[in-house]
């Protein structure tokens, strides 16, 4: 009865990983600019990955290969936003037409934009 109960739970973690990964491959196919397009990427990277890899440590249960899909997680979750931050601060600094595609931040006192 446990072995069914583990199944079950690691079906649904995974389900739910899936659907976060296939919402963020229809926000990227949607979105018209490219921070939207990268907030839904990245959105779809933690949240389906994640529950991706609870459900098949669920799964594996007290073994080796558990403790490898944490390591894989683990690395995935710490070079994953450092991606996206360099991707955004790259956009930023190189389309000449961002303000048509997102709101700038402008210094209050010198009417500068901030370095983002």
């Amino acid at each position: 009865m446990g072995e069914w109960i583990r199944f079950g739970l690691s079906a649904l973690l995974m389900t739910g990983g899936l659907f976060f990964v296939i919402s963020s491959v229809v926000g990227v196919w949607r979105f018209r600019y490219v921070m939207n397009r990268m907030h839904a990427a990245a959105l779809g990277d933690t949240m389906g990955l994640g529950l991706i890899l609870l459900g098949l440590m669920l799964r594996a249960g007290l073994d080796p290969l558990a403790l490898k899909l944490a390591l894989i997680g683990l690395l995935w979750w710490i070079s994953g936003p450092i991606a996206s931050h360099l991707t955004a601060r790259l956009e930023i600094a190189t389309n000449p037409e961002r303000e048509k595609e997102m709101r700038v931040a402008l210094d209050e006192e010198t009417r500068r934009e901030v370095d983002l």
